[in-house]
Parts: structure tokens; C-alpha cells; sequence
């Protein structure tokens, strides 16, 4: 029997790990709508929908909470000769308080995973990963003076991403992070509690990346969100931070590319070069695991290339008018394989799309065969329309689609 009588309890039980801020989040959560991150839950939404906390991240700040990613502590005398033979980044010129971006590979070249690494001290680092490498991380450790460790669940994290994440931070820091620049990291304090803080992100905006110990985290939340209130701070999920990194080119594991190491067949793998990712590729840095791959495609490019598309309103709009109907936009991003034609014939397939609510514009990244790769080629998008399938005009157009000046710049 259902009771009409209203009830602000809610009880379940899980299987999966929860967020050392899962206390917060869980109260919060109106929907209680979740996802499976990293082997822990992870909000979709706090609200019944994710509008306000798009608009949030876009306009005032966002909280976002990833704590569920995995996170490796790397130390030792042979520290900076490892990365320099897992990554495909030059580690040499990575500076104490830096923070870099990489991906790392097979020795086909191939993508494994992507992250972050971060230079703590001379001999201490921090790699971030979407999956699990321990074990490929202890495998090509072999022989050298470095302790790896997964801190993954030592180490909790929140996001604060936005327009108004600078102010917020200044207004509890004991040090101004004026200064910080991007892709740097800096230790200080929260009324007297040790956090580090990295001027990083997955929106594509300024924004920053709090580093805790599990233990405070309770606290740093509620500091935040006191603190942050005049300034707009809104806890946001995973639909809202989707759309935003759609929006900054951003690629997603096990979406835009699968993992080398799960791929069932040799189409399904991709190199950096193919993913976009060519700029972290140096070649003069040392003999990183795929180099050999990785040399021979430079100078003999793939047949594909990543992109940025733009689905053309006034063709799609003409769809759905002859069905007397207003075009049906994504209401959140969506993760399909969906197919990308040239003269009808297939020339690459689009892996993640959406409705961009800031841009006003419907847009997709891709995978694309480089001949039909060039900036302003027009495609054709394949689409349902009441229950039949159509093909509308899409645009290849620069990427990233938003790249606000902010979120690189400093105060003057």
C-alpha cells in the first residue's frame, strides 16, 4: 500500500562505494538519481533537472564532486625517468607545482588511458586516471628506484568550476590564488585545514580542483557552500558536467575512445594523433612506451582524425516542420555511435552530442576519415524523425566550441 502521507526519509543499500562527501550529496539529492563512477555513486543531478546546475557552472560556480577518480602517488629517485617512459609528455620540463595533461600508451601507439600528473616536489607526483593502472603502472616500473601508490580512496576532491570560482576560493584561502596559474597547483588552507589546489578542470571555464584528506572533507564542503553562497555556488552531477566538457572538446573514456586494453578488435583502439591529442605527443622527449608507433605515424598520418561538428538548425528545423512538429532537442548529452555520411557514402561516426544551451547550438565530436576532415566540410548527420531515419547537414567547425579568455587569464 502506498501512504499519502509525506515522507522526507529515504533508505537503500548499494554494492558500491560511496564519496566521503556522500553525507552532503545524499540529502541534496532530490531525484536520487545515480551513476556508477570508478566504482563508486555518483549524482547525475541534484535537482529534478540539470539546467540550474549547467547554468551554475556557465555563469556563477558549480561543486562538483570527483573524488572518484583514481589517483597514483608516484615517488622516488626514478620517479621523473618513469613517467618520462609511461606518458607520452616530456616530464623533463614539468616544473615543481606544475600540473600536466597526457595520455599514456600500448606499444602500438594505442591509448590506454588519459590524466593528469601532477609535480608535487623533485621527486613526487600525482597521476590521475578515469580506469584503474596500478597494475600497468607497477608492470613498467620494473627495475627502477620509485614507489607507486593508489591513494585513490586517501585522497578525496571536489571541483569548483566557474565564473565566480576565484572569488569563492579567495574568500576562505589563506593564500590569494590570483596568481595561480593554469594547469598549476598550490598548498594552502581552509580556516586552518590543509588542502592543495589545482587549477584544473573538465568544464572548459575557470575553474579549480580541491584536493583533500577524506577526513576533512565534510568540513571543506561546508565551508564552500557557506561561503560560496553569495556568490552562487550550486553543487552540480555528472548530466551537467557532460554537457560542459562537450563543450570543451573534451573526450571521455569508454565514450569518444575505448581503452586499448579493452578493445575487442583493432578498430576499436585509437592513437592520440587520431583522438586529437597530438599536441601532447613529443617525440623528442625520450623512448616513451609507443614511441617507435607513435614516430612512424607522424610522418605517415592516420586515416582519421577527431572533430568538432555542428548539426545545422534552419536544415534540421525543416525536418521536423514537414511532421508539423518543433525540432526535438537532447535534453542532456547523449553517448551513441551516430553516423556521418559524404555523398552517401559512410565517412566517420559522431561518439557524443548536445544541445549546447550557451552556444545555442546543436553540436557533436567525431571521429572522421581525414580526407573529409577540414574545417568547414559539410556532412550529413544521420537522424530520427518520428520513428524514420534522415540525414541533415552538419558543419566541421572549430573546437573547442566555448573557450571563454577566463579560463586561462589572470586579474591584471
Amino acid at each position: 500500500m502506498i501512504s499519502g502521507k509525506k515522507s522526507s526519509k529515504f533508505t537503500a543499500n548499494t554494492q558500491l562505494k560511496i564519496s566521503p562527501f556522500f553525507e552532503r550529496t545524499s540529502k541534496i539529492n532530490m531525484s536520487q538519481e545515480w551513476k556508477r563512477w570508478g566504482g563508486f555513486l555518483a549524482s547525475t543531478k541534484y535537482d529534478l533537472h540539470h539546467d540550474n546546475e549547467y547554468f551554475a557552472i556557465r555563469t556563477k560556480a558549480g561543486l562538483l564532486d570527483i573524488s572518484p577518480l583514481y589517483k597514483y602517488r608516484i615517488k622516488g629517485k626514478d620517479s621523473k625517468l618513469f613517467l618520462n617512459r609511461l606518458v607520452t609528455r616530456n616530464i623533463n620540463i614539468c616544473e615543481v607545482g606544475q600540473v600536466m595533461y597526457s595520455s599514456w600508451c600500448d606499444e602500438n601507439g594505442k591509448v590506454i588511458d588519459d590524466g593528469t600528473i601532477q609535480r608535487l616536489d623533485k621527486e613526487d607526483f600525482r597521476l590521475t586516471s578515469a580506469e584503474p593502472n596500478l597494475y600497468w603502472l607497477e608492470l613498467n616500473s620494473y627495475g627502477m628506484d620509485v614507489d607507486i601508490h593508489d591513494e585513490s580512496e586517501m585522497i578525496s576532491a571536489l571541483a569548483l568550476q566557474g565564473p565566480n570560482s576565484r572569488d569563492i576560493i579567495n574568500s576562505i584561502s589563506s593564500k590569494s590564488i590570483n596568481d595561480l596559474k593554469f594547469f598549476r597547483i598550490i598548498n594552502t588552507d581552509f580556516n586552518g585545514i590543509e588542502v592543495s589546489i589545482s587549477r584544473t578542470g573538465y568544464t572548459g571555464d575557470l575553474g579549480y580542483e580541491i584536493w583533500i584528506k577524506p577526513s576533512d572533507s565534510l568540513k571543506i564542503w561546508d565551508i564552500l557552500i557557506k561561503k560560496g553562497k553569495d556568490f552562487g555556488i550550486t553543487p552540480a552531477g555528472l548530466n551537467a558536467l557532460d554537457i560542459s566538457r562537450i563543450e570543451a572538446s573534451l573526450i571521455l573514456l569508454d565514450v569518444d575512445y575505448i581503452s586499448s586494453r579493452h578493445a575487442l578488435i583493432e578498430d576499436r583502439k585509437s592513437s592520440p594523433y587520431e583522438l586529437g591529442l597530438g599536441w601532447t605527443v613529443k617525440l623528442n622527449s625520450g623512448n616513451f612506451i609507443g614511441y617507435k608507433a607513435l614516430k612512424n605515424e607522424n610522418k605517415n598520418p592516420s586515416h582519421w582524425r577527431f572533430v568538432g561538428i555542428e548539426i545545422l538548425w534552419d536544415d534540421l528545423e525543416k525536418l521536423y516542420k514537414k511532421v508539423g512538429l518543433a525540432p526535438d532537442l537532447p535534453h542532456a548529452a547523449w553517448r551513441d555511435s551516430v553516423p556521418l555520411y559524404y555523398n552517401k557514402s559512410q565517412v566517420g561516426y559522431a561518439t557524443s552530442g548536445c544541445w549546447s544551451p550557451i552556444l545555442k547550438k546543436y553540436i557533436a565530436l567525431a571521429h572522421v576519415n581525414s580526407k573529409y576532415s577540414s574545417l568547414d566540410t559539410i556532412l550529413d548527420f544521420e537522424i530520427k524523425v518520428e520513428h524514420y531515419r534522415h540525414l541533415t547537414p552538419a558543419k566541421i567547425v572549430k573546437t573547442p566550441f566555448y573557450n571563454p579568455k577566463r579560463k586561462m587569464s589572470c586579474p591584471d
